[in-house]
């Protein structure tokens, strides 16, 4: 009997046959976001709870077997890769809400739920769970805080760590460490969450979590402006973030290439400002007030354009506005649609970015020759994704 087979039985006889694929079956899943592969592994196993997990990880530690653990699979950075040997675990099957407590907000879930799922579930309640990014419809929370992801709302929210008020983790022998905290303080001790929190699997196997909640916003006011240079885009950002008394919620900029490529066909995606300008960005503004904040939004946005900040506009008025800016920027496949690109999140000052940004095209005609270069990001967090793409050889 060859070890994939060994390794498949065993886990069956732990978790039931249907909680393991084998290695055929594995590879008939694709290995992720624009990704034209296969998962390659021993074995795929799909524990539906944590004493499952912790059984499968005490079978693996106990016979040597590596693991690789997956989520939604929707990073770019090849983390969550498996060789033949491994064996994969997925928490596909732990997508339980367990509870939504409205007075202390917070939620009670399995790691593998859907970001999306929980914001949904949240607004049902009239809260939100602000963490946000364009894969939030896969992603799943515990791929979330095992890389401790950021998104669209760093900049008022903070980062996934900032959302977690408790972790269950199960170690590599098996064994389940608990700290479900529901408390925004708890001075008791070490906090253990944080040694896990972006650890990326390597210390443990996120399995279940007590996360934040805010009260949901009443009002959504969003605009897509173009600005004349990089030093009035940044200037902006305070502007906005200062007028705006904290309502502040994201500003994503789009350098000019980027946006001529969402907003041309075959890009579904047509352009509500003219392409001409060498910078774009999206801003959005969370509040309480239905009447109030859109003045007080599209105030700042005319002061802003009177200090020549701002040289064009497209303000949202209505949600499918709003939405159809935000489709733009999320609409990061396009990238792919001459060939596989190479992914990067680069973190840096703000105030290094446009000479990173100057530099970085010359930098690399040099080293490879032809190709496409594509920058957008988070610059109120200092985040910026650097997408570069070369010819297909042959």
């Amino acid at each position: 009997m060859s070890n994939r087979i060994s390794v498949a039985s065993a886990l069956r006889a732990i978790i039931g046959d249907d909680g393991v694929l084998d290695a055929a079956e594995t590879a008939t899943r694709s290995a992720g976001f624009m990704r034209p592969d296969r998962l390659k592994a021993q074995a795929l196993a799909r524990p539906r709870t944590s004493d499952e997990i912790a059984a499968v990880l005490r079978w693996c530690h106990a016979n040597s077997v590596s693991i690789v653990t997956q989520g939604g699979l929707t990073g770019l950075v090849h983390g969550a890769d498996a060789e033949p040997a491994d064996l994969i675990l997925s928490l596909e099957r732990m997508r339980a809400i367990e509870d939504i407590d409205e007075i202390q907000r917070t939620a009670t879930v399995q790691a593998g739920v859907a970001l999306q799922t929980l914001q949904d579930a949240a607004a049902g309640r009239q809260l939100m769970f602000p963490l946000d990014f364009g894969a939030r419809g896969s992603a799943t929370l515990g791929g979330a805080a095992a890389t401790n992801a950021g998104g669209n709302r760093v900049i008022r929210y903070g980062m996934m760590r900032d959302m977690v008020h408790g972790l269950e983790v199960v170690l590599a022998d098996g064994t389940i460490v608990s700290s479900m905290n529901s408390l925004i303080k708890n001075n008791a001790g070490y906090d253990l969450k944080q040694i896990f929190i972006g650890s990326e699997g390597t210390l443990g196997v996120i399995s279940r979590l007590v996360l934040r909640l805010r009260e949901k916003p009443i009002s959504n006011n969003v605009a897509l402006v173009a600005t004349p240079g990089f030093d009035a885009t940044v200037t902006l950002l305070k502007h906005m973030d200062r007028t705006l008394g904290g309502a502040l919620s994201a500003f994503e900029v789009m350098w000019r290439s980027f946006y001529a490529l969402v907003t041309t066909a075959p890009a579904k995606g047509r352009p509500p400002i003219p392409q001409r300008y060498p910078y774009y960005v999206l801003i959005k503004s969370l509040g309480a007030d239905l009447d109030a904040d859109p003045l007080r939004f599209e105030a700042a946005l005319e002061a802003a354009a009177e200090r020549e900040l701002i040289v064009d506009a497209a303000v949202s008025e209505s949600d499918s506005d709003g939405l159809a800016f935000w489709s733009l920027r999320d609409d990061v496949e396009q990238v792919a649609r001459d060939g596989a690109p190479v992914v990067f999140d680069v973190s840096l000052p703000i105030a290094e970015m446009e000479r990173f940004a100057r530099d970085l095209g010359p930098a690399l005609d040099s080293a490879i020759g032809d190709h496409k270069l594509w920058i957008f990001g988070h610059l109120g967090d200092g985040n910026l994704h650097v997408i570069v793409q070369v010819p297909p050889s042959g």
